[in-house]
């Protein structure tokens, strides 16, 4: 697998990447239906690509990045 089996909801284990790019954001361990929601109704986000390539999403991450 990808290293991923603790990350995901049991029934994502054993994905491919592409599989898990275009899963619902409700894939990743610790993402809720109400969590999904609140990110479609903000952020349009709908996908686990959308989320992991959200602008906003990758600009506090950079910025993160570089206080370190």
């Amino acid at each position: 697998m990808l290293g991923l089996e603790n990350k995901l909801k049991k029934e994502y284990e054993g994905k491919s990447a592409q599989e898990l790019a275009d899963a619902p954001v409700i894939a990743i361990q610790g993402v809720s239906e109400g969590d999904a929601e609140l990110l479609l109704k903000a952020f349009n986000i709908k996908t686990v690509r959308d989320l992991g390539t959200n602008k906003f999403f990758r600009w506090a991450q950079s910025i993160s990045n570089l206080a370190e």
